[in-house]
């Protein structure tokens, strides 16, 4: 299946599969208010039959967007957006705190039929924007668009060097006192149809279950509104994030169905790890988009089909 990508310069890339649908939408001019902690996001995310799996600005967090690379807790800064979490104080607004992730340029654009690579550079920047933190390298794949199997693949990935003279500091609300807390790292928001949905992994099912959990990969399902279909999201780690000789530090799952649904790759879900100046780490994810519920078996056996 070929692909059709559109760039809009300084604002968006586009990627739409052989039958029309626009699957992806990667926004890189980020939204204005600072206080939603102004970054590249993808939204909307499509399945190939035209369902949207991504919700944008809900009035109940203003600063969900799609997919979008976070850190909840960074060195006393907020690259999550919205309100910070403050021990023994709970959640407040302190705009003071609330980072950014600023597209610098692709360095790399590259498509082949059923295939776009991009390579992206941003660095991150504190508040006030004079301070920058951290540089990173993003490579955003999407591949492996299969009308048969009604799927799709979208691999993300991050490589982030510490530009400061002084250590970098990842944690989570959880590592700051806030139980069962630990968003942070790669996120993503499902639009409100798929609350209460179901989320499982190789071995357990539900979200509260698999909060805080580990594991290769993890599925959520759901039903539409408005019309009778369901849609899988599957998110999935490269084997090297979830090798402790590899990996800066554990990865654990953030996942909810209610009252919001949401999932994220949390690289700092119980304790707090640090980077050292000029040093780097990275992580590879990929999120599979398709039709239909899906149950164990059928992700088991899909992502065995797509090596990394």
């Amino acid at each position: 299946m070929n692909l059709r990508v559109t760039h809009t310069h300084g604002e968006h890339i586009t990627v739409t599969a052989a039958n029309g649908t626009e699957i992806l939408r990667y926004v890189y001019r980020p939204d204005p208010d600072p206080f939603e902690s102004r970054k590249p996001y993808a939204h909307p995310l499509r399945t190939l039959s035209g369902r949207t799996v991504t919700g944008y600005r809900p009035s109940d967090h203003r600063w969900h967007k799609g997919v979008q690379m976070t850190a909840s807790h960074l060195s006393g800064q907020n690259f999550w957006g919205g309100n910070s979490y403050v021990p023994g104080r709970g959640y407040l607004a302190l705009p003071e705190r609330v980072g950014s992730m600023r597209h610098d340029g692709f360095g790399a654009f590259e498509t082949a039929g059923d295939r776009l690579a991009v390579t992206e550079h941003l660095t991150w920047v504190a508040n006030g924007g004079a301070a920058e933190w951290a540089r990173e390298e993003r490579g955003l794949t999407v591949h492996a668009v299969d009308e048969r199997t009604g799927s799709w693949a979208l691999d993300w990935s991050i490589r982030l060097t510490n530009t400061r003279a002084e250590p970098l500091v990842f944690g989570s609300p959880t590592t700051a006192g806030r139980e069962l807390a630990g968003y942070t790292g790669l996120q993503w928001r499902g639009p409100r149809d798929f609350t209460g949905g179901t989320a499982f992994t190789p071995d357990r099912a539900g979200a509260g279950h698999l909060m805080g959990t580990q594991g290769p990969w993890l599925a959520f399902t759901a039903e539409h509104d408005e019309v009778d279909a369901h849609s899988t999201l599957v998110f999935a780690h490269a084997p090297e994030n979830l090798d402790e000789r590899t990996a800066i530090h554990p990865s654990h799952w953030f996942v909810r169905a209610e009252p919001v649904p949401s999932v994220a790759f949390s690289w700092a879900f119980f304790d707090e790890f640090e980077l050292a100046p000029g040093k780097s780490f990275g992580y590879r994810y990929r999120l599979l988009v398709a039709d239909g519920a899906w149950d164990r078996d059928r992700v088991t056996a899909h992502l065995a089909q797509l090596p990394w």
